[in-house]
């Protein structure tokens, strides 16, 4: 049986997962102490005050409710954005013929999280590499669905 939180400790779990600032939220909640370090470290000591905490970051994790899809989408289109080619400029403006890409380490960032969201695995065996096939926005057409 899970030993039950005082209603100081419930407003500390509270204040703690809002705000993730342990003085703050012994504040919030109402603990007078001389020592507030030692007071949050008894705290965060209790397993039922940190299985109190897991359980409500579970709960709005799941209450976030966000779209697979979405956030596909997104990884894309940031992706696309920052691995297109510009025209380098020079000091006074004009165009130097060079090109160079937007923002190369953002879009190997969003493509690197897209392949962990797909799950593509990070493996060292060739046999379990599997070919991504990518279909943005710009080259969409039926003929490839």
């Amino acid at each position: 049986m899970m030993k039950q939180l005082t209603i100081k400790q419930k407003q500390f779990v509270s204040e703690y997962i809002r705000t993730l600032d342990g003085e703050k939220a012994l504040k919030s909640a109402g603990y007078k102490t001389n020592n507030p370090q030692k007071t949050l470290h008894q705290l965060l000591s209790k397993d039922y005050i940190i299985n109190e905490i897991k359980i409500r970051l579970k709960h709005q994790i799941k209450s976030l409710n966000v779209q697979k899809g979405y956030v596909i989408q997104k990884l894309l289109q940031i992706a696309e954005f920052s691995l297109e080619e510009e025209d380098i400029l020079d000091k006074d403006g004009n165009f130097t013929g060079k090109k160079k890409l937007r923002d190369s380490s953002a879009g190997l960032k969003a493509l690197e999280n897209l392949c962990k969201y797909l799950g593509f695995a990070n493996s060292n065996s060739e046999n379990n590499c599997q070919e991504a096939k990518i279909i943005t926005i710009s080259n969409l057409d039926e003929d490839k669905l």
